[in-house]
């Protein structure tokens, strides 16, 4: 059992949403970050049932639209209704599919619409700025550089990237092995500068390891480590890149995801097709692809300069 649903069946006594995240950990085998927050969602909406001495089983599509205003007076954002509403709909997904409950209330609610807002990005030559920023005069700092190398040369998640074992890297093949989403498992390419990088590292990479009894020999086997030998969390990298990144420009909304973000521009940009971009991202859907399909400043000019007679 982990720890989400541990704690979830601590704080809610109700078997029907005890039984939801079962389904949700054993069958949709989701992450245990999703279950702490359809178990957060969830726990906010029976206590405002209970508030409003509502009852599970007898609400109807008004109760849950007095809960979604109800969200929006007390100043959440049109995403995070739209996520626990989608909570929500789920639930009583399950329910009617268990047989727990006859109808869906949810079904009849439409879903806050959200401002689609253009990822971050940088320039080709500010992102080669970026990642030659760090120091490698010693372990840390080609560790930091190998980090921004990996992560602009593969567009690949934060969470994929700490997730990482030294086997995943096929140094031969130019690919590396990456852990997605819900466990599913993708091969995609990597850049022999990325590769080089990685390969001066793994070779002082040893020396993070000190006296400390790490506990866990799956640590040792991680690529990214941290300064006491352990594996790099998600928050550890958000911290190196905060870091570097004093000088570059739009420095502030700078984050492991740019690299992401700018991976997938950069590529569009060069004359990528859009499905390829979707593969190498892992996404799913190309609707999830399309929002990098943006017209940078560059690529206007060039197209105007190429197509305009009088350019």
């Amino acid at each position: 059992m982990s720890n989400a649903k541990i704690q979830m069946t601590n704080e809610i006594q109700n078997p029907n949403v005890q039984k939801f995240i079962t389904y949700l950990e054993i069958e949709r085998n989701v992450s245990e970050h999703t279950i702490k927050a359809y178990s957060s969602d969830i726990k906010q909406f029976l206590e405002f049932l209970k508030s409003d001495e509502e009852e599970l089983g007898n609400i109807t599509h008004r109760t849950i639209r007095k809960f979604l205003a109800h969200l929006q007076n007390k100043a959440y954002s049109n995403k995070s209704i739209g996520r626990k509403l989608a909570t929500i709909r789920a639930f009583f997904k399950f329910l009617v599919r268990e047989g727990y409950q006859k109808t869906n209330p949810t079904l009849v609610v439409s879903t806050p619409k959200i401002a689609k807002k253009l990822p971050e990005f940088l320039t080709v030559e500010n992102m080669i700025k970026l990642i030659e920023k760090p120091d490698e005069s010693d372990v840390l700092g080609i560790r930091d550089r190998a980090i921004f190398e990996t992560l602009y040369s593969t567009g690949i998640r934060v969470g994929e990237l700490t997730h990482l074992n030294i086997y995943d890297i096929d140094f031969g093949g130019g690919t590396i092995k990456v852990k997605g989403k819900g466990n599913k498992q993708r091969i995609t390419p990597i850049g022999d500068t990325a590769l080089d990088v990685i390969n001066r590292y793994s070779a002082v990479r040893s020396a993070l390891f000190n006296n400390k009894n790490i506990g866990i020999t799956e640590d040792r086997q991680a690529l990214f480590l941290d300064k006491w030998g352990g594996r790099l969390t998600s928050r550890s990298v958000e911290r190196i890149v905060r870091k570097h990144i004093v000088g570059i420009p739009k420095a502030l909304g700078i984050t492991p995801h740019t690299f992401r973000h700018s991976f997938a521009t950069h590529l569009l940009d060069a004359g990528a097709d859009l499905r390829s971009v979707q593969e190498l991202l892992g996404h799913v859907s190309l609707s999830t692809t399309q929002i990098y399909t943006h017209l940078t400043p560059e690529k206007l000019k060039r197209t105007y300069k190429k197509a305009h007679p009088r350019a």
